[in-house]
């Protein structure tokens, strides 16, 4: 998978979990249905899921930056799990915080692939001798 198709994918998985979990969305769409039993395990796979998705959002944007070296995947593997089972562990109390912390290391991340000097587009820079 390319890293814009990886990209695109984790904003999507991100901007609809966080839809899903921060508004009533599901609540009246699962209430429609017939579904409502349901209502109250989903927290625990739509909290995971958008944080394995900015997971995603940020080994895009390492491959992006075209960065050699160890790559981030355990990094962002271990981050997923930790929030998750901190936020279980808090009982969904800090959820909005947790969230808003995550999305804010991506963009730090982000910050510093494109400080280190590294095009976030996909093209490597020059080599200059």
């Amino acid at each position: 998978m390319n890293d814009r198709k990886l990209f695109r994918n984790g904003v999507v998985g991100t901007v609809i979990a966080a839809i899903c979990c921060f508004t009533p969305f599901l609540v009246i769409v699962l209430g429609a249905v017939g579904l409502s039993a349901w209502l109250g395990w989903l927290d625990y796979v739509l909290f995971p899921a958008m944080f394995a998705s900015m997971g995603l959002v940020a080994q895009a944007l390492y491959l992006r930056a075209g960065k050699t070296g160890a790559s981030p995947k355990g990094y962002i593997a271990a981050a997923v799990v930790v929030l998750s089972a901190l936020l279980f562990w808090l009982e969904f109390r800090f959820a909005l915080r947790l969230s808003i912390a995550a999305a804010a290391a991506v963009a730090a991340y982000a910050f510093y692939l494109r400080r280190a000097g590294t095009p976030l587009d996909g093209k490597k820079l020059e080599q200059r001798s």
